[in-house]
């Protein structure tokens, strides 16, 4: 069951400056959070692109995604993140954790060290790096990210556990690519030409899909899905399916909005926030 978002690379082609659109991204990354999306992609649309390319966009929803206490270590210094500050925090609710109680709390870290008694040093948030026992059957190297159940601050009682980290994955591949994974599930394009979304078609959507698994699609600023694919709005029929055969979808998710333009990181709340009463 797998929830996939996917972005263009032109989604801060309208950002002024590298201040103004990595806050903006800040919301992309949010609404990706706050509606657990399990995969941001960036899709290319070099048609689009006016600033901030070569990977900005998706270094920066990168960056987010790092829990705060990696972020030196992983990223360093790059020219991508000098505003990195403006960044909102996205408070990952299983990254917090329960304490010495129940399971413990789900954390990320990094191996800092590699001992050659079975053993790796850790950067998981702690106040010093862990020393932990390498599970039987793995090979971990220096830098590699890892998953590590704490179940006790102090004394510290953690260990490392083949469990997938908490809050969104990002990667990159062309559109339509995206739209025909084996898990892409219900496909959806989020637009203004597409149809008006009802309770009713929720009620239809939730008895479609089934389980949580489906992916949905946004334009960026000034130029939506249909200028990114090349087809005039018209080529969207009245009942939400286009002559591509692209998306099994398209919907409106802001009906009769009062803005001439609804950026892509307020579409992204509105449309994932409807979609999420299909659960």
């Amino acid at each position: 069951m797998t929830v996939s978002v996917l972005v263009p690379s032109s989604l801060a082609r309208e950002a002024t400056d590298k201040r103004e659109a990595t806050r903006k991204l800040g919301y992309v990354a949010r609404a990706a959070t706050v509606f657990r999306v399990d995969r941001l992609t960036v899709y290319p649309d070099p048609g689009g692109q006016r600033h901030h390319d070569d990977g900005f966009v998706e270094t920066v929803l990168r960056y987010a995604a790092t829990p705060p206490h990696l972020r030196k270590e992983v990223w360093g210094t790059r020219d991508e993140l000098e505003y990195a500050g403006v960044l909102p925090p996205l408070r990952v609710a299983t990254q917090t954790g329960s304490g010495s109680e129940g399971s413990g709390s789900l954390r990320q870290g990094i191996v800092t060290e590699v001992g050659a008694d079975g053993r790796v040093r850790v950067n998981c948030g702690l106040q010093h790096p862990v020393s932990l026992p390498v599970p039987d059957g793995t090979e971990l190297v220096k830098g590699e990210r890892v998953s590590v159940r704490v179940s006790s601050r102090e004394p510290v009682r953690a260990k490392l556990v083949d469990e997938p980290q908490p809050g969104y994955v990002v990667d990159t591949t062309d559109l339509d690519t995206a739209v025909t994974r084996t898990d892409a599930g219900l496909t959806i394009a989020s637009s203004r030409h597409g149809d008006c979304l009802c309770p009713r078609q929720l009620d239809e959507l939730a008895a479609e899909t089934g389980e949580r698994e489906y992916t949905v699609a946004f334009g960026a600023p000034e130029r939506g899905l249909p200028a990114v694919l090349g087809i005039s709005p018209e080529a969207v029929s009245e009942d939400g399916h286009d002559e591509t055969g692209r998306f099994d979808l398209w919907l409106n998710t802001v009906p009769n909005q009062g803005s001439d333009v609804v950026r892509t990181e307020e579409a992204l709340f509105a449309t994932l926030a409807c979609l999420n009463l299909m659960e």
